[in-house]
């Protein structure tokens, strides 16, 4: 027999600790390899820890509430063979992504975004460990976000492992009521310029009495993450929206006339989604300055042109995968990267850097017949554009013999722009050189 220690995997970038919530086996249950043993949670997810081996569970090491460190061992696992005690590597299965680490992702960047849309309210950083306690990741961006300084912050009463503060245990803090405003723990500033832009105020949603026959349904966890992301949005970003309206008959005709070679040939249906992105990348590669994000005073122009692609779950919730370097790939490479990757989105098989480092995004809205739409940018972009839906309709056609009218294939782009760093000039001609391309569509274009 030989004995196996099983660590606590990571669970994503920023987690370097999980609190044992239940252990799924007792010692001397036997475990099937890639079985679920232990249920962990962080300051932002729970998880289930699979076994790398099949075995006997030997001995628990860390009980429940316990905190273990990512990379310590937690339990000891006996399996057959023979030779000394084996420990779990880096390249040892990490517990299934599913939707609780997009979760995860979603969360970072929800937090990311309300930094950037609130000021904290102090500049002195939070350390990661004082007083002999550690501070998450997500803990210390939750006290910068709410002017909650390192003497406040040693303050609070922990729940965790020798008293270490949680994610809970800061929202209790807050909801609770502060023993020190954040005023008082930051230092004093100058007053900013007349002309320094302000940030909106949050305004409270005012309380709501249910009435006879009204049902309440509490929000599941990602939807207050995207409900948060949206507002965030709104403060951070003076949206502005351009719109044109496209002709895609030749799109249409050469889409109809190949679609079914392609598929028997590839192995992919085509959409019209990969087509728009291929108009899209053209179009970011002529306006560079749509490629961007801003980081307090400084604009960041990618070198990358990531392009999220919103994409509606099962469950009525969105996310927004990301084809990496669209611009490196054909129009082929973009059809099996859009295919894939809502595939899996409907699946809940997404990983969490799939749904991360996106510098521009598409939302197809015309996929519910919608004919146009205003969408809000997906923070910390600047940009995004909603394609509406192909409809027939008659238009003047100009020929060398005159104008007719003439039934052709109609649709609306509609692209919202941060009109900090997009104005409307570079944000209208960017929106028509999309449409642009889409109308010089080569209809003897081959696959």
């Amino acid at each position: 027999m030989a004995q196996f220690e099983l660590i606590l995997p990571k669970m994503g970038e920023s987690v370097a600790e999980a609190t044992i919530t239940t252990w799924l086996k007792n010692e001397g249950d036997y475990i099937e390899a890639e079985e679920s043993i232990v249920e962990v949670a962080t300051d932002k997810v729970d998880s289930e820890v699979p076994s790398p081996v099949s075995g006997t569970l030997l001995k628990i090491i860390s009980n429940v509430t316990d905190v273990a460190q990512v990379g310590a061992a937690i339990a000891i696992i006996e399996t057959e063979g023979s030779g000394e005690t084996e420990v779990a590597m880096e390249s040892a299965p990490a517990p299934a992504p599913a939707v609780e680490e997009v979760v995860a992702e979603i969360e970072t960047q929800v937090a990311a975004a309300a930094q950037t849309a609130a000021p904290a309210a102090t500049n002195a950083p939070i350390a990661k460990n004082s007083n002999g306690r550690f501070y998450s990741p997500l803990v210390r961006s939750m006290a910068k976000e709410e002017g909650i300084g390192q003497a406040e912050l040693d303050q609070i009463k922990g729940s965790g492992k020798a008293g270490r503060v949680t994610k809970k245990d800061v929202l209790a803090y807050l909801e609770g009521g502060r023993t020190a405003p954040a005023a008082a723990q930051a230092p004093a500033t100058p007053a900013p310029a007349p002309s320094a832009p302000k940030a909106p105020a949050a305004t409270a949603t005012p309380s709501i009495t249910p009435s006879a026959g009204d049902e309440i349904i509490e929000m599941d966890r990602m939807r207050k993450l995207i409900a948060d992301h949206m507002i965030n949005s709104v403060q951070t970003s003076p949206h502005v929206t351009s719109f044109v309206e496209a002709d895609m008959t030749k799109v249409v005709l050469w889409r109809n006339k190949v679609k079914k070679s392609f598929q028997e040939k590839h192995g992919e249906k085509i959409t019209f989604t990969p087509i728009i992105m291929e108009a899209i990348v053209k179009a970011i590669q002529d306006f560079p300055m749509i490629n961007v994000s801003v980081d307090g005073s400084n604009i960041i122009k990618h070198g990358n042109i990531n392009v999220g692609m919103a994409a509606a779950l099962p469950s009525g919730n969105l996310i927004v995968p990301v084809v990496k370097n669209a611009d490196q790939l054909s129009l082929l490479g973009l059809t099996k990267a859009v295919n894939d990757l809502a595939n899996r989105a409907r699946n809940n098989a997404l990983k969490p850097d799939e749904i991360s480092g996106g510098t521009y995004t598409l939302t197809n809205v015309g996929t519910f017949g919608n004919l146009l739409g205003t969408p809000i940018i997906n923070q910390p972009q600047v940009a995004i554009m909603a394609a509406g839906a192909i409809v027939k309709k008659p238009a003047v056609v100009e020929t060398p013999e005159g104008d007719l009218i003439a039934v052709r294939h109609k649709m609306f782009l509609s692209h919202s722009y941060d009109h900090r760093v997009v104005d409307g000039a570079l944000g209208g001609m960017f929106v028509k050189r999309v449409a642009e391309y889409l109308e010089a569509w080569d209809m003897n274009r081959e696959i």
